[in-house]
């Protein structure tokens, strides 16, 4: 019986350090906005910028690439401002809907945070 209750003592331990490890290591909201700021700009920059013909780009005479570095600002203010953040002490969720204009399309996404790093779970175009 003793071997049971040093197991079932040292398991709870381990539970309480790993519980303790990932609080201090649960990301902020700023991190988050820096993330998903660097993960929408290489979707743009990747996705649809490449996507967009070469003629309408000299048409307009511009650079896409160049346009989604300048608009940076812009797109922390938009994540910073369709976030919302649930924080449960060792991970959050973050929920952010973009929804810029009725001519463009909306996106979706899901995220949790913990130990330091973000991982999206769903990212979706509604």
């Amino acid at each position: 019986m003793k071997a049971w209750t040093m197991i079932a003592s040292v398991g709870a331990a381990g539970i309480a350090v790993l519980g303790v490890a990932m609080a201090n290591t649960n990301p902020e909201q700023a991190e988050y906005e820096k993330y998903a700021v660097q993960r929408l700009t290489t979707y743009l920059k990747t996705d649809v910028c490449q996507k967009t013909p070469n003629f309408l780009q000299n048409l307009i005479q511009l650079n896409c690439n160049k346009l989604v570095d300048s608009a940076n600002p812009q797109i922390r203010d938009i994540i910073a401002a369709t976030t919302a953040r649930q924080n449960y002490v060792i991970f959050s969720l973050y929920r952010t809907e973009i929804k810029i204009d009725n001519l463009l399309p909306n996106y979706k996404f899901e995220s949790v945070g913990a130990f330091d790093n973000f991982y999206t779970y769903k990212a979706e175009q509604q």
